[in-house]
Parts: structure tokens; sequence; C-alpha cells
């Protein structure tokens, strides 16, 4: 326990480093899941279209390359547009960008199902009462909408916890860096490894409990709820 106590303090900033990135990408891939539902939906082809096609693609490839492409392509193209004065990506930019997009992509497809899981007619029935198109949104189809929709939400959120380990790849000191780091100064990576992969798991069994928690929570007042 002696490597693993003096490198603790190291782990625990590479954890908080961690966690930002985590929490970061499924806020924003949220909102971006959320709008390209919306577009999905949408009875224009020139939005709906492009949607579908951007979603697949990005749920098609590896989210390493997505990763890679951001950070390399992006700081090449970079360079050519700017030149000597281009700025340089960060890799926790690069990570968060790649994560929000591989996030917000399988989202759009959790918040669309979840939509057409609303009955039409109570929007319509909420229009006829004089309600506003944002009223409907807002009262009608939300509470419904995140009641289905945070268990496939959870699911993503616990997978791109997991995907934070990818970006230590292109040198953001995240948990996964700093346990790399000790095990080649204490050459014990056994030990390291299995510390970084306790973290994760204790990430996602609080994960676990919160969703539980939160699926109870919205299902309360429904038919069959305890």
């Amino acid at each position: 326990m002696g490597p693993v106590t003096e490198y603790l303090p190291l782990l625990l900033l590479g954890l908080a480093t961690t966690l930002k990135l985590a929490v970061s990408t499924a806020v924003l891939g949220l909102i971006l899941g959320l709008l390209l539902a919306l577009a999905k939906l949408s009875r224009h082809g020139w939005l709906s279209r492009p949607a579908y096609w951007v979603t697949n693609f990005l749920r098609g490839i590896p989210e390493f390359l997505v990763l890679l492409v951001i950070y390399f392509g992006g700081t090449q193209m970079l360079g050519q547009v700017f030149g000597d004065r281009a700025p340089d990506i960060s890799p926790f930019f690069a990570g968060l960008a790649a994560l929000t997009l591989v996030f917000g992509s399988y989202a759009s497809e959790t918040f669309r199902a979840a939509f057409q899981s609303v009955p039409k007619g109570q929007i319509e029935a909420g229009r006829a009462y004089g309600f506003s198109a944002w009223q409907c949104f807002r009262y009608i189809q939300l509470p419904q909408i995140w009641r289905v929709a945070i268990p496939g939400l959870g699911n993503l959120w616990q997978g791109s916890v997991k995907d934070t380990a990818l970006v230590s790849v292109i040198g953001l000191d995240d948990v996964m860096r700093k346990a790399q780091q000790a095990a080649q100064s204490t050459r014990e990576p056994f030990t390291f490894y299995l510390v970084a992969s306790l973290m994760f798991l204790i990430i996602t069994l609080v994960s676990m409990w919160i969703i539980a928690k939160a699926e109870k929570r919205a299902s309360r007042g429904m038919p069959g709820a305890r």
C-alpha cells in the first residue's frame, strides 16, 4: 500500500479531471441529443435527413477514431487556415468534443423514441385547451419523455465515463494517465491499474444508485409505480 498512498493525490487529481470531462460531456451531449431528436422528428426533410446522416455516421465509427480526427485532424486544419498563429487544440477540448458528438448521437435516438412514446392525443388535447407549443412540450411531453429516456441515458452516461479513458492517449491527465505514470515510476502496473479500475467501478456504482433514484422519482404517480 506504500506506493498507492504516495501516489494517491496524483490519482485523485486524475479522477477529478475524469469526472469533469464526463459531466461536461453528459450536459452538452444531452442538449445536442435533444436538438438532434427534434431535428429527426421535423417534417422538413432538409432538417431531418442531415440529422439522421450525421448520427448514423457517428454511431457507425469507433469513438477513438472520432477523437483522433478531432485532435490531429483539427490541429492540421487550423494550421492550414491560420498558419503559425493557429490555436492549439487541447486534449480536454478534443476529448469533450469527440465524446459529446458520440453521446449526442446515441442520445438523439433515446430522445426520439421517448418523444414518439407520448400519445399524440395528449398534445392535441393540450392545444385544444389553449396551451402553446412550448407549454405542451413543458407540461405534457417533457415529464413523460424523461421518464422513458432515463434508463437509456443512464446507460449512455456510464459508457461515457468509461470512454473518458480513451483521452489519455492524446495526453489528457485523467485517472488513466496518472495511473500509467505511477505504474511506470514504480514498475507496479498491476497495482495502479487495479486502483484505476476500482475508481471507475465506484463511479459506476454511485451512478447506478443515482439513476435508480431518478427513475423512481420520475415514475411517481404513474400506474404500477411503487
